[in-house]
């Protein structure tokens, strides 16, 4: 089963690259982040024809969430974090065959200080008491999704400017995603490679793509239950080479078995 995350930038707009990217990469599961449209608009059929059924959460114009899964049952939905209220739409969860699948699109936090970084931190602690008990019903799972958080210096393009006072990179931030991986939750890309200067995101501006300007945000995180069936993992490129394309690259994790 190869399980991918991709951080779309609008659907509406990037449509016809994930139809192309279905055809080519052939994911089994995908989870998809800002959608950015409500639930009526979302192209289900199209998908559907694809051979991919859907799952999704949306609001128009920001955040959104959905996860897609090829010739296998979708079952046991969660819409957002249990007991936490919040109006934006960045959670689901869905058991997919026998693994559970978290896809996230975790809160930017604008600036260290800010209330929206505050909202963050908050955010990612009720994500982590969630799932801390939901690895107990399901320990098959694979949490994925844009984290906003790049998990360390081998993951920045330059570690002196994202240092542990910005945003993205800031120690709180680090931390938060150390908390939630230490409940069993392993980054997959890390579990085949160490080499720095891999990244998932690059911004539209400085020509930062062609520079390789970039970091890793976009995490694929594997339970303890997962690891040894984790056989390959990667971040493919070839979509953020395409004609408007989204800043994000689709990461993905492909389990033997």
């Amino acid at each position: 089963m190869r399980i991918a995350s991709w951080n779309v930038n609008s659907l509406t707009v990037r449509l016809p690259h994930l139809v192309q990217w279905l055809q080519s990469f052939a994911p089994d599961v995908v989870g998809l982040q800002e959608t950015k449209l409500d639930d009526p608009r979302f192209p289900d059929d199209a998908l559907a024809a694809l051979g991919y059924r859907s799952v999704f959460c949306g609001q128009k114009t920001y955040n959104g969430v959905a996860i897609l899964a090829r010739d296998r049952p979708i079952g046991e939905v969660q819409y957002g974090i249990p007991g936490f209220e919040d109006e934006q739409k960045r959670v689901i969860a869905a058991t997919v065959g026998d693994v559970r699948v978290v896809n996230l699109y975790v809160v930017n936090g604008q600036d260290v200080g800010t209330e929206k970084y505050a909202y963050k931190l908050r955010w990612l602690e009720a994500v982590r008491a969630w799932l801390a008990e939901e690895l107990q019903r399901h320990p098959r799972m694979v949490v994925l999704g844009d984290f906003n958080i790049a998990p360390d210096a081998r993951d920045v393009h330059d570690p002196t400017l994202w240092n542990e006072g910005h945003i993205l990179t800031s120690a709180a931030e680090r931390e938060a995603l150390v908390r939630l991986q230490a409940l069993g939750l392993h980054d997959a890309f890390r579990l085949h490679s160490e080499e720095a200067g891999i990244f998932s995101w690059w911004d539209y501006r400085q020509a930062a793509f062609r520079r390789n300007l970039g970091l890793r945000i976009d995490l694929t995180l594997v339970s303890d239950a997962l690891r040894a069936q984790a056989v390959e993992s990667g971040i493919d490129r070839e979509p953020r080479t395409w004609e408007r394309p989204s800043d994000h690259a689709p990461a993905w994790v492909r389990l033997a078995g």
